[in-house]
């Protein structure tokens, strides 16, 4: 094996003993059909170790297809890998090849696995089991011949001792680890790279390349660099393109590291040395259950409000009829004058006396339908406010019904 012919065609830089033992087990894994979990900080170079794999495997003449786990929305990540048929959702206008079936006979790159949510982590077992999956939206199992490669930059079991990942998904993406250790744990590929950097951007942008000085190297060397290869990329390009002077002393050089420093910027705390896991979505989702819990509240209230006001209806309804149940039905005319008339002269709007001698008044008559009950209504309602000098409280008591229901019907008598 060629360890310098290989690091020259996947731009891999570097003399450490992890990263060459990396390379080696890429190669020996890769004309296997064993799946590969690469596992390393973000930033340590992942990608081009999926790359290697899949270049030195009889699946090289295949697909590779890369794809991000976490830059994909939940809602779509199986129409994307999976595929969809014409109608599986709204805006299926048209049946869907996914990844899988695009890439039969070549290699996918799953990268952040973690963020898989898990019931595409099921559908991803199965394939990685057997070969099958089944498009959205259709109930055919359709068969695939791909190799899967993952990788993640958080502690797989931490997640699934939180239960956000299936132990046997890991089991079988697990078959032969790869790790890939931060550049901090490099540093005698440090100054390597940075001078590599330097002489890439200085032939892209056609200006001389930059320098360091030795207090300069080594202050680049035991810099933390937590963004790794990453960081340090754009670092050199920043200096690259900025600095007039291309001699870059210390003070220089910590001038551009500091800026680029992530712990003066407001950031969500992590726990276990897991990255953010989308907390401003589930602020969102607090907000939207929330606003629902608050919604049912105000339903449950109008109903409650209209439940009380149907029975102040019926107990009306049913003092009426007890009043006018002996009442002789011939008696009332079809003019609501004279029918009105009647009703004053055997005083039905009289307040009774109750067996516990609390007197009442009612508060509406039920006759027949050419009888006007609003009229009736605004007169008891004058004579309970006569009777208290305009007292509502004390008005509404005596009518049976709540103030606010008293306002509001002398608001629309104009009372």
């Amino acid at each position: 094996m060629d360890l310098i012919a290989i690091k020259q065609r996947f731009g891999i830089i570097g003399h450490n003993e992890v990263l060459d033992h990396a390379i080696e087990i890429a190669v020996q894994v890769a004309v296997t059909d064993l799946s590969v979990l690469i596992t390393g900080e973000s930033g340590v170079g992942k990608d081009n170790f999926s790359k290697i794999i899949h270049q030195y495997s009889k699946y090289k003449h295949g697909e590779y297809i890369a794809v991000n786990c976490g830059a994909i929305p939940e809602g779509t990540i199986d129409s994307e890998l999976f595929g969809h048929e014409k109608g599986a959702f709204t805006g299926a206008t048209e049946a869907r090849k996914g990844y899988f079936e695009v890439a039969n006979h070549g290699t996918i790159f799953l990268d952040e696995i973690a963020d898989l949510p898990l019931g595409t982590q099921a559908r991803l077992l199965r394939v990685l089991e057997n070969g099958e999956f089944i498009r959205v939206g259709s109930s055919k199992v359709s068969t695939t011949k791909v190799r899967v490669i993952a990788a993640t930059n958080v502690n797989l079991a931490h997640k699934i001792a939180a239960g956000k990942f299936r132990a046997d998904l890991y089991y079988r993406l697990n078959s032969v680890p790869i790790y890939l250790p931060p550049l901090r744990e490099r540093k005698e590929d440090i100054f390597l790279l940075f001078t590599k950097f330097a002489s890439d951007f200085s032939e892209k942008y056609q200006v001389p390349p930059i320098q360091l000085t030795s207090n300069a190297v080594e202050f680049l060397s035991n810099h933390n660099w937590p963004g790794n290869i990453r960081e340090l990329k754009n670092i050199t390009k920043q200096i690259s393109i900025l600095e007039k002077n291309r001699i870059i002393d210390k003070v220089t050089l910590s001038k551009y590291i500091e800026k680029n420093n992530l712990s003066g910027l407001p950031m969500l705390m992590q726990k276990d040395e897991e990255k953010n896991e989308h907390f401003e979505r589930e602020i969102i989702y607090k907000f939207l259950i929330d606003l629902k819990r608050e919604i049912t509240e105000l339903k449950m209230q109008v109903n409650k409000i209209m439940n009380k006001e149907d029975d102040a209806s019926k107990i009306k309804e049913s003092n009426i009829q007890r009043q006018i149940g002996s009442f002789p039905i011939d008696d009332f005319h079809t003019d609501p004058i004279e029918t009105y008339k009647i009703i004053e002269k055997d005083n039905l709007f009289k307040p009774k006396e109750r067996e516990d001698n609390v007197p009442f008044i009612d508060e509406s008559i039920v006759i027949e339908d050419n009888f006007s009950l609003i009229e009736s209504e605004k007169e008891m309602i004058r004579k309970a406010l006569d009777k208290y000098g305009s007292k509502r409280k004390d008005a509404a008591k005596e009518l049976g019904i709540s103030e606010r229901t008293l306002y509001r019907k002398i608001k629309e008598y104009n009372l």
